[in-house]
């Protein structure tokens, strides 16, 4: 823009040049639409030629045009992507009308059949030999009969009592689930037009390594999954709502205790699916608020994306099998799901839990809901691969009451049977024996952070810090949060891989020992080419608050962080996540003159249950995009940071963290620190092995990490 074009001027030369100053704007927006429609014939004719063009001809177009390459291949990308979707409608329309007159000439058909006669006889005509028509329902009976004896057996195990007993048509106890009435099974039911993209957000994520399988779920079935359904609410209301004789408190710790004995006198179960001395229970509750109204987690809780999303500490895969039941009259309520999960503890020497199991949605009343997950056994062979830790979900989930302006009281439970079948890591022993590695105060705990993460973003007032002049709008705060909550996922999931990876020892040391796993990246948002993934876990006699404290504090990163050669960081920008001053995204200047263009990005978050602190390097032109709140699909992050946990052997104060106040004080016991590293190694094939020079360099990288935090900590000798 030009500040003062010249000095003096009547009123009508300024009104003259006004007139001209519109006219000359009017021809250059009709040159420039011209030049537009020039662009747009020109790559719809390359189009029509080459839909797929390679690099070559895409630098040519670009050359030609006036455009940039990515402009190019991001247009004959959308475009491909518009023709699929104009031909799949139109063979959609094609096919509904074919259908359409494929039923009109089977009733036809029918109509004609009811009166056709004999010639002869004047009778109905056979149609079929008589000795076929009988062969015919002996095979069908003997197929009843076998699905008869699966559902029975199932219906024994889960329900305590034979097939034969189960109601004909609806066995299920709430009035409100009436499958049989709905015969919408195959349809996902309407979800909340809620702005949840940041956190727990859209629904656009895919997992393209775990294959959907095609279950055959007869009528029968479903009526069995219903009851079983119903049966498990109905126990979870009750454990919920109850304390004495089912509940007591802990003398120890305070926490909630399960009275086994009692528990199996009033839910008496048959058949057990683990009842052999290996077996372990686990089973936990707790209580809290949470900033959220009911009908968002409610949401959030029934739509599998978002399920995993908000979740990315914990659930490292889910996937939705099968919806049974799609709602009544609009909502959520009585929808029924058999679904997949996976639960993880953020350490590459704990093994992923695995789930098969229905989640029921009931509304009680108005305002409060109940959403039931209780274990289902899948027959099916070739589903999912085996876990080492054999897991069986008793009625666990959790009741939601709203409260005024917008929060809501959320009560969890965790209640499952676990045999491992192999021996747990001595690191690991004390924090899942104690029942806190998978426990409703992780869960819970975690929700109440990602929600008030939710809440910051909400807020459309920023302090000073937030914006400092570097992040110029409330736009450029919620690209920021959203790049930051992609590293965190991309950063959890790495641990525990989704497309089947598994780590290998690749150092046993006297102090620790090393795990790393290869695989190639070709996801947007990843650099292209093979990482290597390496992570080692250790534990600290230092309280988990005062290890996230130190891990996360820009003026000791120096002290640990090998690649900055000692160099001092400097914090340039700064979101605040939640009420705790942890909960951060902060972008990092290192002084290293070699990389003057490479920023660091880092979030940290503690709840409850532990902590992270997750940092990728970054350049200045992505965060720049970023910060002016563009798209961020695109930007390559490669995170590494740390996963901070208790180590299961101190007192409560481990578990209370409310308004701010620390994490594991004094007498809290120790920590868990799994350090974790990706590192772009471009060299090497998606096939090959990790080098000699690969294996010696993430050694030295952790092993030097490693020493210079326990030197820092004064623990060296630990």
């Amino acid at each position: 823009m030009e500040y003062g074009t010249g000095g003096g001027g009547g009123g009508g030369g300024g009104a003259s040049s006004s007139g001209g100053d519109a006219a000359d704007a009017h021809r250059k927006k009709k040159r420039f639409h011209r030049h537009t429609a020039h662009q747009i014939q020109s790559l719809e004719s390359v189009f029509k030629e080459c839909p797929h063009p390679d690099e070559k001809i895409r630098l040519q177009l670009s050359r030609d045009l006036g455009l940039a390459p990515r402009q190019i291949k991001f247009w004959f990308q959308n475009r491909r992507t518009q023709l699929k979707s104009q031909h799949e409608r139109a063979d959609n329309s094609a096919l509904r009308s074919e259908n359409d007159r494929i039923r009109c000439e089977n009733i036809a058909i029918r109509e004609a059949i009811k009166n056709v006669i004999c010639p002869s006889c004047g009778g109905p005509p056979v149609t079929e030999d008589t000795y076929f028509d009988e062969q015919k329902l002996r095979m069908e009976n003997l197929q009843l009969k076998e699905e008869l004896d699966k559902i029975s057996s199932i219906a024994a195990k889960y329900m305590g009592r034979p097939i034969s007993q189960l109601p004909p048509v609806q066995p299920v106890h709430l009035s409100s689930l009436n499958l049989m009435s709905m015969p919408n099974f195959g349809l996902t039911g309407p979800s909340l037009d809620l702005d949840l993209d940041l956190l727990p957000g859209s629904s656009t994520t895919t997992f393209p390594n775990l294959p959907c399988p095609t279950l055959n779920i007869s009528d029968m079935d479903k009526s069995l999954m219903a009851d079983i359904a119903g049966n498990a609410m109905e126990e979870l209301i009750r454990l919920l709502q109850t304390n004495e004789p089912l509940w007591t408190k802990s003398t120890t710790d305070g926490r909630d205790v399960l009275d086994i004995d009692n528990y199996d006198q009033i839910f008496p179960k048959a058949n057990s699916s683990l009842k052999n001395p290996n077996v372990r229970v686990e089973a936990s509750r707790q209580s809290g608020v949470v900033i959220m109204n009911g009908l968002a987690l409610v949401d959030m809780f029934m739509d599998v994306n978002k399920w995993v999303e908000f979740f990315p500490t914990i659930v490292s895969k889910a996937r939705t099998l099968e919806v049974i039941s799609c709602g009544m009259m609009g909502s959520r309520s009585s929808t029924l799901q058999l679904m997949y999960e996976e639960q993880q503890v953020l350490s590459p020497l704990v093994p992923t839990r695995q789930f098969y199991f229905l989640r029921f949605c009931q509304q009680i009343e108005t305002g409060s809901w109940a959403i039931v997950d209780v274990s289902y056994d899948i027959t099916q062979e070739n589903m999912y691969p085996p876990s080492s830790c054999k897991v069986h979900k008793l009625p666990s989930g959790c009741l939601i009451r709203d409260m005024p302006n917008g929060y809501s009281k959320v009560t969890w439970l965790e209640h499952v049977e676990v045999e491992e079948k192999g021996s747990i890591h001595r690191l690991y022993r004390d924090l899942i024996y104690s029942g806190m590695a998978f426990g409703a105060e992780r869960w819970l705990g975690s929700l109440q952070r990602l929600c008030e993460r939710y809440a910051c973003l909400m807020v459309s007032g920023n302090s000073s810090r937030e914006l400092g002049g570097v992040i110029p709008s409330p736009e450029g705060k919620k690209s920021m949060m959203k790049v930051a909550q992609r590293m965190v996922s991309s950063f959890c999931a790495s641990i525990n891989p989704s497309n089947g990876h598994q780590w290998n020892n690749i150092s046993t040391l006297d102090e620790f020992e090393v795990r790393a796993t290869l695989q190639k990246c070709t996801d947007p948002g990843q650099p292209n080419g093979v990482v290597i993934s390496a992570a080692s876990t250790i534990w600290l006699p230092v309280p988990p608050q005062h290890v996230f404290n130190f891990l996360r504090d820009e003026r000791t990163r120096p002290q640990w962080d090998v690649l900055s050669n000692q160099n001092p960081v400097q914090e340039v920008a700064h979101i605040a996540n939640g009420s705790h001053p942890g909960n951060s995204i902060s972008v990092l200047r290192a002084y290293n003159t070699s990389q003057n263009n490479m920023l660091i990005l880092q979030e940290s978050c503690i709840d409850s249950s532990g902590s992270l602190v997750v940092y990728s390097p970054v350049d200045l032109q992505s965060i720049n995009i970023a910060m002016s709140g563009e798209d961020t699909t695109y930007i390559p992050l490669l995170p590494s940071g740390f996963t901070i946990s208790p180590d299961g052997r101190g007192s409560n104060e481990a578990l209370s963290m409310n308004n701010g106040s620390t994490l594991g004080g004094a007498g809290a016991g120790g920590s868990l620190v799994t350090v974790v590293f990706q590192i772009l190694v471009s060299s090497l094939s998606s096939s090959a092995k990790m080098s000699p020079e690969s294996v010696n360099t993430v050694n030295n990288l952790i092993g030097n990490t490693i020493h210079q935090i326990k030197a820092a900590l004064n623990c060296s000798t630990s």
